[in-house]
């Protein structure tokens, strides 16, 4: 089970941090990644991480604004935002193969 945190609202140029905590699989064997859903578009994936953070790769759109990294200790990935814009507001979504969280909103104002 994946469970997201730390979504909310923020002003344009603002800053935020997702959490991802999972359960019942030891995060250190697994690749994870963040993919966000914005209104009426399809599931988009936003970065990736390799199991041990070693690797990390980045949708064009929030290159140079967004980190992942993880902490296998805390069985937990994180995503910072920084930068923010309107176009950012979507449904974050933590992924680990076929399992998804339920997801946590992150709307930008202008």
């Amino acid at each position: 089970q994946l469970v997201e945190s730390g979504g909310g609202l923020v002003q344009a140029g603002g800053s935020l941090r997702l959490s991802c905590v999972a359960s019942g699989r030891t995060l250190p064997s697994f690749p994870m990644g963040w993919f966000r859903q914005a209104p009426g578009k399809e599931r988009e994936f936003v970065a990736g991480i390799s199991g041990s953070g070693a690797s990390t790769h980045y949708a064009d759109a929030i290159k140079g604004r967004f980190t992942i990294s993880r902490d296998n200790a805390k069985n937990t990935v994180y995503l910072q935002m920084t930068s923010l814009k309107p176009e950012d507001t979507a449904v974050y979504y933590c992924q680990s193969g076929d399992v998804w969280g339920q997801g946590t909103q992150v709307t930008v104002s202008s």
